[in-house]
């Protein structure tokens, strides 16, 4: 059994900690309904081809939140300005969405800090004009 597997739960509350702590949140049901927002958001952006690519990239649970309710016939939309992406994904589920304007940025800081540095960048070039700098961890939101 693949370690990523053995550890997946443990790992995803890590990143489910360092996510919170980036948005400034404060609990973990908050933190998950930001993080699939952000997922989601940037998952109606990719051609299905693109988005499988990106999901084998991600940690497991991470993977599974990523696929989960996910409908294939719909198109791609094009991305937006950070702003326009932010008030997306604060509408996810929005009486249940405590996402704070920084919660793009907050999910890529943890999000980099548990995938391979290197083998993200290199996934992100594959990926439309947009998608890097979705996942900019320094980006001001």
């Amino acid at each position: 059994m693949p370690m990523e597997l053995q550890h997946a739960s443990d790992d995803f509350e890590r990143f489910l900690a360092e996510a919170r702590d980036h948005a400034d949140l404060s609990t973990r049901n908050q933190t998950y309904t930001m993080v699939e927002a952000v997922l989601k958001t940037f998952r109606r952006r990719l051609p299905l081809k693109d988005a499988i690519g990106f999901a084998g990239g991600l940690p497991p649970i991470l993977r599974a939140i990523f696929v989960a309710d996910w409908d294939i016939e719909a198109p791609p939309v094009p991305f937006a300005d950070r702003s326009a992406l932010a008030t997306e994904v604060r509408a996810f589920r929005q009486n249940h969405n405590f996402a704070p304007d920084n919660a793009i940025a907050a999910v890529a800081r943890a999000l980099r800090a548990h995938v391979d540095a290197a083998a993200f960048e290199r996934l992100l070039a594959t990926l439309p004009e947009g998608a890097a700098e979705y996942w900019a961890a320094d980006s001001e939101d």
